[in-house]
């Protein structure tokens, strides 16, 4: 009787060990959409929040060193609308994301000293608060260096972390009074430089997750490529890519898990010089509208005198119209499947993408639904 008991206490302490060390199941990759409430209001209807964890409403501008809803009553009919997308998608976070690159030229002055710093993080959280949001995001193009029109000083640097020290101590305050998580997270370029005015270690720690803007490659001239390539083709001295990009943040300092890999829902095009795309430099006579994707697949896909290229090393797709020497650059089911294969394998936090509605169709977000959120 008594080593029955003995064996039956074994083989029951036993099970709570396996139940207690039983590894924590894996968390599916996050599905980040920046929807652009800029152009006015937003068609929400048309946004498949299944498909989504979280959505960035691009943007919040920044005025007399505080953040500022550009059209109040546009921007909140949009948080309204946004926030019902929760009844289908009871998940989905909605976060402000404030700057973009029109909207960046005030940042360096809001957080340049200890009060503007306290006074820009309380305006920000007020806008949280007062529509019921799950976070801010931080586009700032670009700390410390030129963007569009914006000021940059040196102070940027040690300022662009002490920003996102504000911001999480604030929403750590908001915390208490609601009960309810908050998120901090930044898009950021993935070329070189922007490490030389950055301090990602320090900065990384006050953050959930780090977009990386990895396109953009090739923009205005005076030379074309791949503008949202995941590898190097090979061809291109010091050529920028997703993976490079992914690899730069690791060494500054930032954890492979809040590491979130770009996904472009639109092209860049140009008018070449040579009549052969093949031959490099790709120099350029003009730049051109590249489109969203959904154009893209419908309009030139469909047109006999696109021929669609893939570049086996980059993994990454272009279209070439011969009579035209028109080169377009872009992201397609192909080079999405690509990247989401990417972040799973090197354990990156997800994707994200701009801008939701360069692809109204969901070409792009169904491809990355059926490799991340199954």
């Amino acid at each position: 009787m008594l080593r029955t008991s003995l064996l039956l206490s074994s083989l029951a302490v036993t099970f709570l060990l396996f139940i207690g060390f039983k590894p924590a199941p894996k968390t599916k990759p996050i599905v980040l959409a920046y929807v652009g409430g800029f152009r006015g209001l937003v068609d929400t209807d048309k946004i498949a929040a299944e498909k989504l964890t979280h959505i960035n409403y691009a943007f919040v501008d920044i005025k007399n060193n505080r953040a500022w809803l550009h059209n109040l009553a546009t921007d909140s009919t949009n948080f309204r609308k946004l926030n019902n997308l929760k009844l289908r998608n009871p998940d989905l976070k909605i976060l402000i994301s404030i700057g973009g690159w029109a909207w960046s030229e005030n940042f360096s002055d809001a957080v340049l000293s200890d009060t503007s710093r306290v006074a820009f993080a309380a305006s920000a959280v007020d806008i949280v608060r007062e529509y019921q949001l799950d976070g801010i995001d931080i586009d700032w193009e670009y700390p410390g260096m030129k963007g569009e029109d914006n000021v940059f000083r040196p102070e940027d640097k040690e300022n662009f972390t002490l920003m996102f020290k504000a911001l999480r101590e604030q929403l750590n305050t908001l915390k208490q009074q609601t009960g309810k998580n908050y998120y901090v997270t930044t898009a950021l370029p993935g070329f070189e430089k922007i490490f030389t005015h950055t301090d990602m270690a320090q900065a990384q720690q006050y953050l959930d997750y780090i977009n990386v803007m990895s396109y953009d490659h090739f923009t205005g001239g005076p030379l074309a490529g791949h503008h949202t390539n995941l590898y190097a083709s090979g061809k291109v001295d010091n050529e920028q890519s997703g993976d490079r990009a992914v690899k730069l943040y690791k060494e500054a300092g930032v954890p492979a898990d809040k590491l979130v890999l770009g996904i472009a829902f639109y092209g860049r095009a140009w008018q070449l010089q040579n009549d052969d795309p093949k031959t490099l430099p790709r120099s350029i006579v003009k730049v051109e509208r590249g489109g969203g994707y959904t154009f893209i697949k419908d309009s030139l896909l469909t047109n006999p005198a696109y021929e669609r290229n893939w570049d086996r090393k980059a993994k990454a797709p272009y279209l070439y119209n011969a009579s035209l020497k028109r080169f377009v650059s872009y992201d397609d089911e192909q080079s999405v499947k690509e990247k989401c294969r990417y972040v799973k394998k090197k354990g990156l936090a997800g994707v994200m993408f701009w801008e939701y509605f360069s692809d109204p169709k969901t070409y792009l977000l169904s491809e990355i639904d059926r490799e991340l959120g199954r």
